[in-house]
Order: structure tokens, then C-alpha cells, then sequence
């Protein structure tokens, strides 16, 4: 746990301060820009799943490119059907599909994302079938590290903030993004922090 982060949340926010001491949080790293790629279909695989089914479903992924690394083209030569064999859906298997075809016609180029600002990357990431804003602030945080995104849309930060604020109801997006304020410049690790105290 960054100790800056958590004197921050000490100064700004009792709540988030006594989750943050309780909790065991990995340090936030960038990955290599060549692992963006796979990064991207870890998030894409991830959507609307549990954290458990989606390391599953990404482990037999994985299995398809053993030794080897997960690469666009070799995802584009991966039967439709070998995909949707790993327990994905259709439409995901389409959409990672999707994703290779962009990198390697160069209509996205992911090497170049990390240079942008948050928003710059969620508009050019959601230029891409099945990548809407929760995807890309995904990738935001645990593929570029930056320590400052919350996704507001996410369900299990807003059931933890219903949790641990004492809240009636869940709070909507809006009221949640007007609530991370506080947590800033260290929204991301406000929210592995309300993930892991959820578990």
C-alpha cells in the first residue's frame, strides 16, 4: 500500500482510512507496452463476471498460446470456436477478434496509449467493439497504473460503498463520482481498496 495515499485518506476520508488499514493491497505497476494487448483481453473477458469465473476463463485463454505470449496475430488465427471453447461468450470471442484485427491493421495503436490522458484513452479505446468506459478504466488501472481512476459504473464499488458508508441504497454514478473527489489523487487505490474489503 502506497503510505502516501493512505495519509491522504487518513486527512481525508475516516471511512476509507480504516478500510485502507485493514487490507492487503498490491503496489500499482504499469505493465510493458506489450503486454497492453493481453492486458485488454483480460478486461474484456472479465466483463459482467465474477473475478473467479473471469481467471478461469482467461487461464484456459492463456492455455491456447502456451509456451508462447498472447499476440493479435496469433489470436487471429484461433478458430472462433477455440475461443468460445475456453468458456467465453460469442460476442466476447468477437469482440477480442476485433481487438487483434485493430492492432494489426494499425487502426489502434496500443503501444501510444500511455503517452495520452485518461480520457484520451478511453475515447480511443472505446473506438473498439465491445470496449465501453468500464473496460477502459480497467485498463486505465491495472494496465497503464494510473492512480487516479474510479470507475463510478462499477457494481462492486457501489455495493461497497452502500456497504461501508452506510448508505440506504446504492449510490448512482454521479453521487459515487461526486463522492471519489475526496479520494483524489488517489482514486485507484481507493478502489482495490473497496474491492478487497468487499471480498
Amino acid at each position: 500500500m502506497k503510505q502516501e495515499a493512505v495519509d491522504h485518506f487518513q486527512s481525508a476520508d475516516p471511512v476509507m482510512y480504516s478500510l485502507a488499514k485493514n487490507v492487503l493491497v498490491e503496489d500499482i505497476k504499469p505493465r510493458l507496452p506489450h503486454r497492453y494487448f493481453v492486458g485488454l483481453c483480460t478486461e474484456i473477458i472479465g466483463q459482467q463476471l465474477s473475478g473467479r469465473v473471469a481467471d478461469i476463463i482467461f487461464a484456459r485463454f492463456r492455455q491456447l498460446f502456451l509456451p508462447k505470449r498472447v499476440t493479435p496475430h496469433d489470436t487471429l488465427r484461433l478458430s472462433d470456436e477455440a475461443l468460445r471453447g475456453t468458456g467465453m461468450s460469442w460476442s466476447k470471442t468477437r469482440f477480442i477478434k476485433d481487438l487483434a484485427q485493430k492492432v494489426v491493421t494499425k487502426s489502434i495503436q496500443l503501444h501510444q496509449l500511455a503517452q495520452l490522458t485518461d480520457q484520451e484513452v478511453i475515447k480511443e479505446l472505446t473506438k473498439i467493439k465491445g470496449i465501453g468506459p468500464w473496460t477502459a478504466e480497467m485498463f486505465l488501472m491495472f494496465t497503464l497504473g494510473r492512480e487516479d481512476v474510479f470507475s463510478c459504473g462499477d457494481l462492486g464499488l457501489r455495493k461497497a460503498v452502500k456497504k461501508f458508508y452506510g448508505l440506504r441504497h446504492e449510490p448512482s454514478p454521479q453521487k459515487l463520482s461526486r463522492m471519489s473527489i475526496k479520494w483524489s489523487p488517489y482514486r485507484t487505490w481507493a478502489a482495490r481498496i473497496l474491492w478487497k474489503s468487499l471480498v
